[in-house]
């Protein structure tokens, strides 16, 4: 397959010159082998370039698209390249759920684990820590399986990419349940931890034209009662929304409280349709959330540049996991995630901006979005990554010029 194409937003066309999808492992393999510089790519959800070779681009969504139920482990196996929509459905179908999900269920499962996407939850990890085994071919094309009790399994499961073509992840299953979903009006801002941690998975949205949060997404198990009436000094949505004001609601999941099965309310938006235009960029930093409000506080002076550029900004809480590369890693996090208007020229200075007002608090980037400057400091085990590249992959198949500036060569 020629032409390499160009991500899901259309802010990088990809350099590889060809693409492939193979069907069968061994394909996989050989292509692999073969290969001088090699890349996986999964449902083009990334912003910026650490996906990107000047090599081959492989899709692993041909390869079989497995899903086989361990009820005596309490784990999945799915094929690397399938979507989240896809796995929660069957998975739902035999009793059987995820624990947490992102806004998107477009986005594959390898794609989400090698970036550390995530959900909201002041008691859920990032996707990447339901992960209890990851299958990936080598860069000599050798199949290699890791799990938790291997030692460098918690430095292989947010890989970024570079250490092999993931081909299949095993995933931690819980018994299926229902999520009813609210939306309230005009949170104070001090009150945002109070909302964070007032439902089994928070959204919270604002432009950064009030001193009000806009809109709190309260998305609570089944049999939990409904927020009162003057729940945190807010008003109850009288009709479903949509995070960016003018959008259409119906690509929403369901709200006003109706029940359902958990992967129809914990991501934001349908299974069935494209979220948005993909006319967009995006950018997020975690920052520790013991200190979420002094972070805030940081961004205030900046906040008319932000929302010029800006369609919704989402704050959303992730905890702790002991994983490597995770924006999460040995910290409870607010996750501060900027979509911004797809206009380059004019994000970039309030990137930069937000970002410099940010680094007090050490922020780290979600991978798959737009960042300026090196997060190396930030991760206390960076250089045992670097290490990890060394072995796996020594002459550089799986490297990209974005990966060299974060994880230089020795």
């Amino acid at each position: 397959m020629t032409g390499a194409g160009h991500n899901w937003a259309g802010n990088v066309r990809y350099a590889a010159r060809s693409r492939h999808r193979p069907s069968t492992l061994d394909d996989l393999r050989r292509l692999v082998a073969g290969a001088d510089r090699v890349r996986a790519v999964g449902t083009g959800h990334s912003f910026n370039r650490l996906g990107d070779t000047t090599g081959e681009l492989i899709s692993v969504a041909g390869l079989p698209p497995t899903v086989a139920l361990d009820r005596d482990r309490g784990t999945v196996t799915v094929a690397a390249g399938l979507r989240y929509g896809d796995v929660a459905t069957r998975l739902h179908a035999d009793g059987y759920a995820l624990a947490n999900l992102a806004s998107l269920p477009h986005i594959s499962v390898a794609g989400a684990v090698a970036t550390a996407t995530h959900g909201s939850g002041v008691a859920h990890g990032n996707l990447a820590t339901a992960v209890a085994a990851l299958e990936l071919v080598t860069a000599d094309g050798d199949l290699l399986t890791v799990d938790r009790a291997d030692p460098r399994f918690a430095g292989m499961v947010v890989n970024l990419g570079a250490l092999g073509v993931v081909t299949r992840v095993t995933l931690d299953v819980v018994p299926t349940f229902h999520i009813r979903q609210y939306v309230r009006l005009g949170l104070p801002r001090e009150a945002l931890g109070a909302a964070c941690a007032a439902a089994y998975s928070v959204s919270v949205f604002t432009n950064w034209r009030s001193s009000r949060l806009d809109q709190v997404w309260l998305k609570q198990r089944a049999d939990a009662p409904p927020p009162p009436a003057d729940w945190l000094d807010t008003v109850a949505a009288e009709a479903p929304c949509h995070p960016v004001p003018g959008m259409p609601a119906e690509h929403c999941t369901a709200q006003l409280g109706a029940p359902g099965p958990w992967h129809e309310r914990l991501p934001h938006f349908r299974l069935g349709f494209t979220p948005s235009s993909g006319d967009e960029l995006q950018s997020e930093w975690h920052v520790p959330r013991a200190s979420a409000a002094e972070a805030l506080a940081a961004l205030d002076p900046a906040a008319e540049r932000i929302a010029a550029v800006l369609q919704v900004c989402e704050l959303r809480t992730v905890a702790a996991d002991g994983l490597w590369l995770s924006p999460n890693h040995e910290r409870d996090s607010l996750a501060i995630h900027f979509t911004w208007i797809g206009d380059a020229a004019a994000v970039a200075p309030v990137l930069a901006e937000v970002e410099e007002r940010l680094t007090p608090f050490a922020p780290r980037p979600h991978w798959g979005k737009l960042f300026a400057r090196d997060p190396a400091a930030t991760y206390p085990r960076y250089d045992d990554f670097r290490a990890l590249l060394r072995d796996l992959d020594p002459v550089g198949k799986f490297r990209t010029d974005e990966l060299d500036r974060y994880c230089p060569r020795d």
